[in-house]
């Protein structure tokens, strides 16, 4: 296939969500504003009447909403932080993939970066944190990093939009709305494909992937800190960095594998995510699994070792008691066996690793949920346990913001491509530059941007 069919192909497979919409879209948009509306009625309850509508109370402080905030922060850590990485290893099969990384990581840090507001039942309460916060305080150090992570994985996700924008903008021109036009206008920031807006693009992108690492570990350590640096049961652990690192690229590359099967099905993309795609991902997952399996381990090994007497009360309610089935259903559901399909060849296909990637979520949130409500539950005194139990407000505001973090995909990959168009053709041109340099006996120059298509061509 010669590069120019190829390029038609890739544009009529990606452009094509972009210029038409089916109703199963509008019926999905229609599932999603439903239950963001049912959110949003919910929390204004919340609002109406205080935290009392929450199944928290005085001895279980937090409960779903800090769940889920560690939940979407760890999901956030799959994308622009393994998209970082990908480009500056020079990993050629990342091109397909980067762009729905990136957009995901920002969606979960929308959603992550919402659930602090609503568990301080009053959003007021944000500028005390700003105006008033201790230095010594990990949540004011969590609201800084959640912040600073969500911007610069923007300013990441942007950058790599500029030349597919002018794509759009040029194509597009007369077949979309004005207002859209103009969209694609401003965000291409005049690009022409120019070498020297090239320059200064690479300039760019690569300062950002040298910060963006450094501030996805510091985001996830010090979100571990929050519960570490607490003495309380299950919690005064100097692993917990580490282990919610790990955690964090666990879910957060099994989020990434359950949303490109299901882009993959939906636009049609089986010539672009392919198979190695998915096999790559496994073995991603296989070594962040078994990394997670082993701090688990330590985590349980050191307390249960040691059994000081509130250690004892927590090991036994987790391990044997109230919370076991939730903790061995999610060790096992959730660890275990995707880690084996992911592992073996012969359970490597599209739909076991879209169940396990599924269950792979379901069994992280269950920790999360695990290290949250299960502490703060043991009596510090000889009293009775604390009982949480969530309110119908605070499912409803969980199941919203799950469905926030779907319409934000759902609405950016109706704007933009989900696969970097730019980013392929490079790929491809760059491919066909190695391929002609044996037979011209002279070794391939330097890439520069061809104007026309966004792509490289030798210079």
């Amino acid at each position: 296939m010669t590069t120019a069919s190829r390029e038609e192909r890739l544009e009529e497979t990606v452009y094509r969500p972009l210029l038409h919409t089916s109703r199963a879209w509008y019926a999905w948009m229609a599932v999603l504003v439903v239950l963001m509306g049912v959110g949003f009625v919910a929390y204004y309850e919340q609002l109406q009447r205080g935290l009392a509508v929450t199944g928290m109370r005085d001895t279980v402080v937090w409960g779903l909403y800090i769940s889920n905030f560690v939940f979407f922060s760890g999901v956030s850590m799959s994308g622009t932080f393994i998209s970082a990485i990908l480009r500056i290893t020079g990993a050629e099969w990342r091109r397909p993939i980067t762009r729905l990384a990136e957009i995901t990581t920002v969606s979960a840090l929308l959603m992550c970066g919402l659930m602090p507001i609503v568990d301080m039942g009053r959003p007021d309460r944000v500028a005390n944190i700003l105006l008033y916060g201790r230095l010594e305080s990990p949540l004011l150090w969590d609201i800084l990093a959640i912040s600073t992570y969500l911007t610069a994985s923007v300013i990441y996700l942007f950058l790599f939009i500029i030349p597919d924008s002018a794509l759009l903008r040029d194509k597009f021109a007369g077949k979309v709305s004005g207002l859209r036009h103009r969209v694609y206008s401003l965000v291409s920031l005049g690009w022409q494909g120019l070498p020297e807006q090239h320059r200064h693009l690479e300039r760019g992108a690569g300062i950002m992937m040298l910060i963006i690492i450094p501030i996805g570990v510091t985001v996830h350590s010090v979100v571990s800190w929050i519960f570490g640096m607490t003495y309380r049961a299950g919690w005064a652990s100097t692993i917990f960095a580490p282990y919610f690192a790990v955690g964090a690229l666990y879910s957060g590359t099994a989020m990434l594998i359950t949303l490109m099967i299901i882009f993959r099905k939906v636009y049609h993309l089986e010539e672009y995510l392919t198979e190695k795609h998915f096999r790559y991902l496994s073995y991603l997952l296989v070594v962040f699994g078994i990394g997670y399996l082993y701090f688990t381990f330590a985590e349980y090994l050191t307390i249960g070792y040691k059994l000081a007497s509130e250690d004892k009360l927590l090991l036994e309610s987790l391990l044997l008691g109230k919370y076991s089935p939730l903790v061995w259903g999610g060790f096992f559901f959730g660890q275990i066996l995707p880690i084996i399909w992911a592992a073996f060849r012969r359970t490597r296909t599209i739909p076991l690793m879209l169940i396990g990637s599924i269950l792979v979520n379901i069994g992280m949130w269950i920790k999360r949920f695990i290290i949250v409500v299960p502490t703060l539950s043991l009596p510090l005194l000889p009293y009775d346990w604390g009982v949480y139990t969530p309110s119908w407000v605070e499912i409803a505001v969980t199941v919203a913001s799950f469905g926030g973090f779907a319409l934000t995909l759902t609405l950016f990959t109706k704007l933009f491509p989900i696969i970097p168009v730019w980013e392929m053709k490079e790929g491809w041109e760059q491919e066909k530059a190695k391929q002609s340099a044996p037979s011209a006996g002279l070794a391939a120059g330097p890439t520069t941007l061809t104007p026309q298509t966004g792509g490289a061509r030798n210079g």
